[in-house]
């Protein structure tokens, strides 16, 4: 009987094991895709923020998905909370449904982010009220009492990259050729894209007013190979330096500028830094990039969430003065663009922070007026 009854005490001790360590917190960043959502926070730590990052599309990008998703392990390491990635893909089928399961969930903060995507992320705060959702790039200002909207003066930093492209093109620079003529190529000719476009355009025409401009769309974001084919187009007809408004499709315009020996402007994120590791022979030609800072907005709204100082159902547009934009003055850009050209942008750069350059803002315009833009600069 005693045997009995310390093998029933045994068992006991096990089960009771075996049950804590199915139930032990998981830390760490996880990811998954839009096949396999998360209900969320099943694992996180009590009494830790809960945040959810839902990409609609895939990392990898270098660029607009890729800074979303440092932002988040920023409020990872920084912040404590327990976080994890979701990658919808590029099926939009599947982008609603991976919202509301995403949103049956128990986690505190839901994070997306585009325009695209904008419509049913609300629908989706306004059906989940005890949430919290934040939209990291918008351009709609609408948003429910539970979401918080972010923007960027995407017209602002991409007349600094304007003026960088037209001082290179004019410039001895070794890439650099005789012809006036830079270059865009956009993902879709839609106003969120061609909000860089103006203000390329317009910066590039502040410090040089006869500077052509060649223009692409290549009706995608994921398609490296099709940007590569719209860039090498370019820069056979005269272009010598590209700015990249493409996401992923952009990772081509690099492969072209590798292969033509010219020069390029990244989106969103610090693409050379980024390439510098696995090619630097491409990474040495991407001048400088025009940076969202959406790493830094995410962080510092989930801080105010924190805090109960993020003020919701509203939409932000950072700017310079906000450090929500720059450009990348690397040590690509220190070695790459001489100093005196670098002295020139700087000047423009302090102008834009001081409200001395107004620049046009696509978002507002009919389409008929961006065309007239196109045209006026078309080689």
């Amino acid at each position: 009987m005693k045997k009995k009854v310390l093998a029933l005490m045994l068992l006991t001790v096990m089960v009771l094991v075996t049950a804590c360590g199915s139930g032990a917190s998981n830390n760490g960043t996880s990811t998954t895709n839009g096949n396999q959502t998360a209900e969320g926070g099943e694992t996180a730590s009590a009494g830790k923020l809960k945040v959810v990052l839902i990409i609609p599309g895939t990392l990898g990008d270098k660029s607009f998905f890729d800074a979303a998703n440092n932002g988040l392990q920023k409020v990872k390491e920084e912040l404590g909370a327990e976080t994890k990635v979701v990658e919808m893909g590029t099926d939009k089928t599947k982008w609603e449904p991976t919202f509301n399961d995403i949103a049956a969930g128990d986690w505190d903060v839901i994070i997306s982010g585009g325009s695209e995507i904008t419509e049913m992320f609300n629908a989706t705060a306004e059906a989940n009220p005890d949430k919290k959702f934040i939209n990291y790039d918008t351009d709609i200002d609408e948003a429910p009492a539970n979401m918080y909207n972010m923007s960027y003066a995407t017209n602002e930093v991409s007349f600094l990259a304007g003026a960088v492209a037209a001082l290179a093109t004019q410039s001895g620079m070794p890439n650099a050729n005789k012809d006036n003529v830079i270059g865009f190529v956009g993902g879709m000719d839609i106003p969120g894209i061609n909000a860089f476009l103006v203000g390329y355009i317009q910066g590039a025409q502040y410090v040089d007013p006869s500077v052509k401009v060649a223009v692409s769309y290549a009706g995608d974001f994921v398609n490296p190979a099709k940007g590569k084919e719209l860039s090498l187009i370019q820069y056979n007809s005269g272009v010598d330096v590209i700015f990249n408004v493409a996401g992923g499709t952009g990772l081509g315009i690099f492969d072209a500028a590798k292969e033509k020996k010219k020069y390029a402007i990244g989106v969103d994120s610090d693409q050379a830094a980024l390439i510098k590791d696995t090619d630097a022979e491409k990474a040495n030609l991407i001048i400088t990039s025009a940076i969202k800072k959406i790493d830094m907005a995410i962080l510092g709204a989930v801080k105010k969430l924190q805090n109960g100082t993020l003020e919701m159902g509203k939409r932000d547009v950072l700017s310079f003065g906000d450090d929500g934009v720059g450009i990348a003055e690397n040590d690509i850009y220190k070695n790459v663009l001489p100093a005196d050209l670098q002295a020139k942008a700087d000047e423009v750069k302090q102008k834009l922070i001081n409200k001395e350059i107004k620049v046009d803002n696509a978002m507002g315009m009919e389409t008929s007026e961006v065309e007239a833009i196109r045209n006026a600069v078309k080689p």
